[in-house]
Parts: C-alpha cells; structure tokens; sequence
C-alpha cells in the first residue's frame, strides 16, 4: 500500500469507519425505538399492555445478536478466498438490503426475519474491514486498523444513535430504518471509490478457516471477551433507570449520559488501538485491570450527578480500550484464519451483550437495586482477566515445550 497518497489513504479509511457507523446505528437504534415499533406491530398487545409489548419487541435485539453470532463465523468460512474489497462490498449490499426489508415488512414476524438477515454480515464486515484498514496502514498497525473500523461504531453512539432515534420518533421508526440503508449504500459506493483491493490470504480456504476451531485458545480467548467483556452490557443496558432512579435526575438527562458513555468509547478505543499494537499483553491484562476499577468506581458514586456522568465515561473508555485489543488477540491465536479470529471476536461480542444485559436484568428483577448489574459486571471483569491470564501462561508453557533444548557442548578429553 505504499504507493497510496496520505489523502488516498485517509479516505479508504474513513470510507470503512463508515460502515461501523452505519452498523450502530442499525444495532442501536431499536433500543430507543422499541415503544415506537411495539405500538405499531403490536398494536393489540400494546393495547393490553404496553410493557409487555415493549418486553416483546426487545426480541428485535435478541434476534439482532443471534444473527451476528451465526453469521460471523458462516460468512468467514464460506469467503475465505473473496478479495477483501469484493467481500466488503458484498456485505454491505447484504446490510442494504436486510435494513430495507426490516423498514418495509409488514408484520413483526416478517421484521425479526429482515433483522436477523441484515445481522448475518456484522461480525464478518468488522473483521474483513479491519483487516484492510490494517492493511492500508500498513504493517505494525493490525490493532489500530480495527480501531479505526470499531471508532465508526463508536462515534455512531455518540452522535448517530440519538439523532436517528429522534427522527425515529418524530417521523417513524419505519423511515429510521430506510436512512440507515441509505447510510449502507452510501458507505459502498464509498469503499468502491476509494478503497484499492487487498487479496484474500494466499493459503486461505473454508477448511482452513474452521480449523480455528481446532485450536484451544480460540475457545479460551473468544470466552474471555464474551465473559469479561459482559460487565459494559450489564451497566449499559440499565443505564437509564440508574439516571433517573438512583441518580435522581430527570429522563432528559439519559441522552446526555449516553453521551458521556459515547465520549469514552471513543477515547478508550482510539488509546486501545495504539497501546495493542505496542503490547498486546499488557494492553489485555492492564485494560481489564482498568475496566474492574472502572465499574468499582461507577457502583460507589452513580448516585450523584457528577458520579455517574464520570462513571460513564469510565465505563466506555475502559471498555472499548479492549476492543481492538481483544480482535488482534483472536487474530494471534489463528494466524491462517485472520478473518476467522476476527469475525469470531465479534460473536463473542454479541453472547458478551446477551449475557450482560440477561443477568444484569436477573439481579434487578430480584429486587437489588439498579446498581447491582454493576457488581454483577465486576465479577464478570475478574472472571475475564483470570481468563486472559490463564490464555497467556498456557501460550507460554506452549512456547518453551516447542524451543528445542540446546545441545550439550563437546569437551575435549
């Protein structure tokens, strides 16, 4: 990629951070949308209860997450040997056309097939994305490659999210929907003009791709991220009930919350991107160390204003500075499967949301307090940094069996 301009090479990757945007907004969106979507494909139901119809429309993000964790590691297998361009093209007309549907189906049973459509190809874009952006970057630059694609994600929460909501509310959920697939289209009219084509891996194949799985620090690394990383979803996903009920102020503050959220995502994963491709284990055991105290902090002081404003900057920064860490993790411990390893991260990801939010929620349901998802999230750190220890002590062990021994020196008789 030498011969790109600085400018050349800038505008592929803002090109490809473009549809880490374009993927908040079609992930988050329907968290501020659920009443909008339940008392339109619910009506009968909402009408009974409104509750219940919202608990049932939440299906729409359940279904979200099940369709990246099937599609991940499907969709890197069966492209092992697409161009990186080609199959990022192909991904995002896939995105397009799911987010398309989703606006224009009919009934609720027909917009959770259209949303777990446009799920399938979120996990693999992250990771063929990354893996050109690494590539433009150039060498030594693998995790700040993935920053730059996850840093779309994350300034779509800070900025997109709450934009697209409003005009979810103002308008219809409906046209939320089809500007987002406009943002799709967009983006691969975008990476068509301006990303230049990276091959797929000389030696890549479904078979070798799958043979990832083979590999036990896969399974244990994939469990550290969806393990450990289920404490930010714990919070996150309770966030709003913490401003207004525990914090005490009113339900126009929880945007500006978000943002707090959005502001440290930001910064961790742009620090994280940096600091992994100079130490990836430091990076990984320091950061978790970092995300613990993070949610300590958060649970002691929530409950003033300028508490949990900071603890939610701590939370995102902490927690997004093991993004890319923990994608250029995966990738190590599958060098001939990259986009494996990759796509495999964002699955993690997505058990990690499921998990988080599922026992976040139990905690609460048992009447502890909205600040108990936040204990139940520390547990889940310590879990993940004893994870990742136990990762690095067996590659190590697995490195000094592979050293062959020195050969015993001739003395001379």
């Amino acid at each position: 990629m030498d011969h790109l301009t600085a400018s050349r090479r800038w505008t592929a990757l803002l090109a490809l951070a473009l549809g880490g945007f374009a993927i908040g907004l079609t992930e988050f969106v329907a968290m501020g949308l659920l009443p909008d979507i339940a008392r339109n494909l619910l009506p009968s139901l909402y009408a009974q209860s409104s509750a219940k119809a919202v608990a049932h429309g939440g299906w729409m993000i359940t279904v979200y997450a099940l369709g990246v964790v099937v599609g991940a590691p499907t969709i890197a297998a069966l492209t092992a040997r697409v161009p990186r361009k080609r199959l990022v093209v192909g991904l995002l007309a896939l995105f397009a056309a799911g987010t398309v549907a989703s606006a224009l189906a009919p009934t609720f049973e027909l917009v959770l097939a259209a949303r777990f459509v446009a799920a399938l190809p979120h996990g693999a874009y992250f990771g063929a994305a990354g893996l050109l952006a690494a590539a433009i970057m150039g060498p030594g630059n693998q995790a700040k490659g993935f920053a730059v694609v996850l840093g779309g994600l994350t300034a779509a929460n800070l900025v997109g999210v709450p934009a697209i909501t409003r005009l979810g509310q103002t308008a219809s959920w409906r046209t939320a929907y089809m500007v987002i697939a406009l943002m799709f289209v967009l983006t691969l009219l975008a990476v068509l003009a301006t990303v230049p084509a990276v091959a797929a891996a000389v030696d890549g194949s479904p078979r070798a791709e799958l043979a990832a799985f083979r590999a036990p620090q896969v399974w244990l690394v994939a469990a550290v991220a969806a393990l450990g990383f289920a404490g930010f979803f714990a919070i996150d996903s309770y966030i709003a009930p913490v401003t207004t009920h525990v914090a005490g102020l009113p339900t126009g503050t929880v945007p500006w919350v978000l943002v707090a959220v959005g502001l440290g995502m930001t910064v961790g994963n742009a620090a994280g991107g940096y600091f992994s491709d100079r130490d990836l284990r430091r990076s990984i055991l320091g950061g978790f160390v970092m995300f613990i105290a993070a949610m300590v902090v958060f649970a002691l002081v929530a409950g003033s204003t300028a508490g949990l404003f900071l603890g939610a900057f701590l939370i995102g920064a902490a927690g997004l500075f093991l993004g890319p860490a923990m994608q250029s993790r995966l990738i190590s411990v599958a060098p001939t499967a990259q986009l494996m390893g990759a796509a495999v991260n964002q699955s993690a990801m997505n058990i990690a949301n499921s998990l988080g939010a599922a026992l976040g929620g139990l905690v609460i349901a048992r009447g502890w307090g909205y600040l108990a998802p936040a204990w139940v999230g520390i547990a889940l750190g310590v879990v993940g940094l004893g994870l990742a220890t136990v990762s690095f002590l067996v590659e190590d062990r697995t490195t000094r069996r592979s050293v062959p021994a020195p050969e015993p020196a001739l003395t001379a008789r």
